[in-house]
């Protein structure tokens, strides 16, 4: 089934990359010729304290930006998000469409049979994956762990290529995008984790390429057809 658009809702922690993660998709998407809004939302920037991202991306000029009330994919970028609702939006999956999909990034089962039932009963597919440890594993640092929800959004739901995410990250990481305020600070965090900048790219392509193959692995284990944009 093809979308004439996808939306989707970052919920993470400070530090995490959930705002460059929701800006790297839009950017990716744009690669593509689709249209595409990315945007923030947060209180004072440190570390750990909650934040959420929200990206629309489609094949249609968008106009409506700012929250994501009923996105059609929540990505959960840290287990605190659910067990200690560090979150903007509780419970976590608040809004998600019938048929949506919810990826975790988590090492084991964080749902409870209550949350497990509504999901299903809204037929919400839900994939967890330890993106953190694939992170420390191809880039050596846990500040890639974006990368790995971004490989495994990519590999279910084909929104974007990985050449157009590879296209995304050269400027995202080069010298063609200024951030600002504690995205820049994070900005130079990664870059400095590095000895060059061909190596970060490299490194993060690798985490992006590794979630991304496992994402397929598992929608085929699972007879999963989610839709593609």
């Amino acid at each position: 089934m093809q979308r004439k658009r996808i939306t989707i809702r970052i919920s993470g922690l400070g530090g995490q990359g959930a705002v460059t993660a929701a800006h790297l998709m839009a950017m990716a998407a744009n690669k593509e010729g689709k249209f595409s809004i990315s945007n923030p939302f947060f209180g004072a920037e440190k570390r750990m304290a909650p934040a959420e991202s929200y990206v629309r991306i489609g094949t249609e000029r968008i106009y409506d930006r700012g929250e994501l009330v009923y996105p059609d994919v929540i990505m959960i970028f840290h287990p605190q998000v659910i067990t200690m609702q560090k979150s903007y939006t509780a419970p976590f999956y608040s809004g998600i469409k019938k048929d949506g999909l919810i990826i975790i990034n988590t090492s084991q089962e964080l749902l409870s049979d209550e949350d497990k039932a509504f999901l299903a009963e809204q037929n919400v597919s839900v994939y967890n994956v330890d993106a953190t440890t694939i992170a420390m594993e191809f880039a050596g640092t846990e500040l890639a762990t974006n990368m790995g929800m971004i490989g495994s959004l990519c590999g279910l739901t084909k929104v974007v290529g990985l050449e157009a995410m590879e296209k995304a990250l050269q400027d995202r990481f080069g010298k063609k995008y200024v951030a600002s305020g504690g995205t820049a600070t994070l900005d130079e965090a990664i870059k400095k984790k590095f000895a060059k900048k061909e190596q970060l790219l490299k490194k993060n392509m690798d985490t992006v390429k590794e979630s991304y193959e496992k994402a397929i692995a598992w929608a085929k284990a699972e007879n999963l057809a989610y839709a593609t944009y």
